[in-house]
């Protein structure tokens, strides 16, 4: 049995992600700010806010064989309406909260570890009203490469970058019909992600089946990165 410490993650893909690893066998720990729906022996909840809470509780849950970061953001506005503030708040959640993290959790993780963090395919395919989410996780992709080399082969670190997928933080921009099906056009697949993919990416990447992969960006996301249409 593997440990694996979910931070965040009480809906959407972590929730999804929390399933994955319990059917596959696993204790999962999870720190967010919302209680989610689930009961098992395995599972055990911690409330913390990476944005208000001291980071010292992380440091008391023992040995830990993986590390997923889940918090996230999507700010999408013209860079004319976007304040400094809204970049610095954007770079805190997304990314020196993560950095936080794991410094905090770095002596717990156990020999051959697995890390995941969440980018977005916004941080390498150029688009309109994205310049603050992108930034911020173009931070992300950055730090996981140079930490993955620094402690291969003692961790391995790798980034899932996601289109807009189909969970509660998307949801103002998935609100109805007309939306979903405008931005499922944007996407040679023609459809909107789910949670649950994602999910099976991240399940996927942190389990021994990966033992070989580290120091890598994986786009899911209906071929929008890749594929022109």
């Amino acid at each position: 049995m593997k440990t694996f410490l979910l931070i965040g993650g009480s809906t959407g893909i972590g929730y999804s992600l929390t399933h994955e690893l319990l059917e596959s066998g696993n204790k999962v720990l999870m720190a967010s700010r919302n209680v989610p729906d689930i009961e098992q022996v395995n599972f055990t909840h911690y409330p913390f806010d990476v944005l208000q809470d001291d980071f010292s509780i992380l440091s008391s849950l023992g040995p830990l064989d993986g590390l997923i970061y889940l918090p996230g953001s999507i700010a999408l506005k013209p860079l004319g309406m976007l304040k400094e503030e809204d970049f610095r708040s954007d770079m805190e959640l997304n990314f020196f909260s993560l950095v936080k993290t794991v410094k905090t959790v770095a002596n717990q993780l156990n020999q051959g570890a697995s890390l995941l963090f969440f980018s977005s395919v916004a941080a390498t395919t150029g688009m309109p009203f994205h310049t603050s989410i992108a930034a911020a996780k173009s931070a992300i992709e950055g730090f996981a490469k140079a930490l993955a080399a620094e402690n291969a082969p003692k961790w391995r670190v790798n980034v899932i970058a996601p289109s807009l997928t189909d969970t509660p933080l998307a949801g103002r921009l998935l609100s109805n019909d007309k939306k979903r099906e405008l931005i499922a056009e944007k996407h040679p697949l023609k459809r909107v992600g789910s949670a649950q993919e994602i999910a099976q990416m991240a399940h996927f990447l942190v389990s021994d089946k990966a033992g070989w992969i580290t120091g890598q960006v994986i786009g899911i996301d209906g071929g929008k990165s890749t594929l022109s249409i």
